[in-house]
C-alpha cells in the first residue's frame, strides 16, 4: 500500500511557488514546505502558520550549535501596526531576545512575507554550511505589544515549549525533540517541593509533637532526623544543583527572589544538618541556647520553603492542579499539626488539674 502524502502536500501558493517537500509540524498549527539543492546545499523554505485571528509574530529558525533556542539563527515576521508587514533575520543570543533584527550565521537571500486568509508565510533561501542536509530547527508564535514582539508562553503544557526537533532536508525526515530544560525544570521542582515543602513540615510535626508520647522514645527522633535528612538530600542536594544547572542553560533569565530565597534555604539547611552534629548533652548549660536556634533556623526553612515552592509555581507556569494539589498537602499538615496540638494542651490541662487534686487530697489529710 502506498504511504499516503501529508496534508501540507495539498496546499497551493497562490505566488506559484512549487517546493516538493513539506511537513505538517506536531504543534502550533504550522507547516514547513521546502526544496533542496543538494549541489549548492541550497534550500528554499516556505514557513506557514494557519489560524491567525489576531496580531502575532512568527518565526522559523535553524540552531547550527545545539538544539535550543540560545544560538539560533532566525527568520521572524510580523504585522505592523500600520499595516505592513516585517519579515527580516534575527540570531538569538539570549533568551531575553526581543527578535531584534540582526545578520544570521549563513547566507539567506529572497525574504518576503504574506499575511491573508488567516494565515502567515515566510519565504526565504538559504545556504546550509558544511556541506549538511540535517539541521536542528525551531519554530515559534508569539504575541505583540505594537511592533515589538513579546515572549512566547513558557508553560510547561504550552506547545511554545515543544516546537522543536531536527531536519534532513536530504531525506525529509523530521524528528521531534523535547526540551532537556523542561526535563531539568520538572525534576527541579519535584525535589524541592517534596523536600522543602513537604518532608520538613512533617519532620518538624515529627519532633514537637511525637516526642511527648513516652512510647515513642527514641523512635521519634529517628523519624525526625531521617525526614530532614531525606529533605536535606533532596532538596538541599538534588534540587539546588538542579537550580545551578537551570541559571547556567537560561542565560538572560534571572528570577531574583527565587534565586536567594534558594541560596538561603541551602545555607540555612546545611547550618541544621552541621549544627545537629555538635548538639550539646541533654544537661549542658548550652542546650536551651541549642535548643532556641534550632528551633528558629528549623521553622524559618520551612517558611521560606513554602515561599519559595509557590514562587516555582509561578515561574513554571505551572498548572491549576499543582497549585490546588500542594496547597492541600500544605492544609493537610497544618490540620495534622494543629489538631496534635490541641491534643497535648487538653492532656497537659487534665494533667495539671489532676495533679492539683492529688496536692488538695494530701494536705487534708495531713490536716486531718
Amino acid at each position: 500500500m502506498a504511504e499516503q502524502p501529508p496534508p501540507c502536500a495539498t496546499y497551493r501558493f497562490s505566488n506559484n511557488k512549487h517546493f516538493p517537500s513539506c511537513s505538517d509540524l506536531p504543534v502550533l498549527s504550522s507547516s514547513l514546505h521546502w526544496n533542496y539543492h543538494p549541489s549548492s546545499s541550497r534550500v528554499d523554505v516556505a514557513f506557514r502558520h494557519t489560524g491567525v485571528s489576531d496580531r502575532r509574530w512568527i518565526a522559523w529558525a535553524i540552531n547550527p550549535t545545539s538544539a535550543g533556542m540560545v544560538g539560533s539563527q532566525a527568520i521572524v515576521s510580523f504585522p505592523r501596526t500600520d499595516g505592513s508587514l516585517a519579515v527580516y533575520t534575527s540570531s538569538i543570543t539570549s533568551y531575553r531576545t526581543r527578535l531584534e533584527q540582526g545578520n544570521l550565521s549563513f547566507p539567506v537571500w529572497d525574504l518576503s512575507a504574506t499575511n491573508q486568509n488567516n494565515e502567515m508565510i515566510i519565504y526565504a533561501s538559504l545556504e546550509l554550511q558544511g556541506n549538511i542536509s540535517a539541521v536542528n530547527h525551531l519554530w515559534q508564535v508569539g504575541p505583540m505589544s505594537e511592533n515589538t514582539p513579546l515572549m512566547h508562553s513558557v508553560a510547561p503544557s504550552s506547545p511554545n515549549v515543544r516546537s522543536m526537533g531536527s531536519l534532513d532536508f536530504l531525506s525529509g525526515k523530521i524528528t521531534a525533540t523535547r526540551s532537556s530544560s523542561a526535563t531539568v525544570k520538572n525534576i527541579h521542582g519535584v525535589l524541592n517541593t517534596v523536600s522543602w515543602g513537604i518532608l520538613m513540615p512533617t519532620g518538624a510535626i515529627i519532633a514537637r509533637h511525637l516526642k511527648k508520647f513516652e512510647s515513642a522514645d527514641p523512635l521519634w527522633f529517628y523519624l525526625h532526623v531521617s525526614c530532614q535528612l531525606l529533605a536535606y538530600v533532596l532538596g538541599g542536594l538534588g534540587g539546588f544543583v538542579t537550580g545551578i544547572v537551570l541559571g547556567k542553560s537560561s542565560h538572560g533569565i534571572e528570577h531574583s527572589s527565587h534565586k536567594i530565597i534558594g541560596i538561603i534555604l541551602f545555607c540555612l539547611a546545611t547550618t541544621q544538618v552541621f549544627g545537629g552534629m555538635v548538639r550539646p548533652g541533654k544537661d549542658s548549660k548550652y542546650r536551651p541556647f541549642f535548643n532556641w536556634f534550632h528551633f528558629l533556623v528549623g521553622y524559618s526553612t520551612i517558611f521560606l520553603g513554602i515561599i519559595n515552592i509557590y514562587k516555582g509555581f509561578g515561574i513554571f507556569h505551572a498548572a491549576e492542579s499543582w497549585w490546588y494539589a500542594y496547597s492541600a498537602v500544605i492544609v493537610g499538615l497544618g490540620c495534622i499539626a494543629l489538631g496534635l496540638e490541641a491534643y497535648a494542651r487538653v492532656k497537659g490541662r487534665k494533667s495539671n488539674t489532676s495533679v492539683n487534686n492529688k496536692c488538695s487530697t494530701s494536705i487534708e489529710i495531713e490536716e486531718v
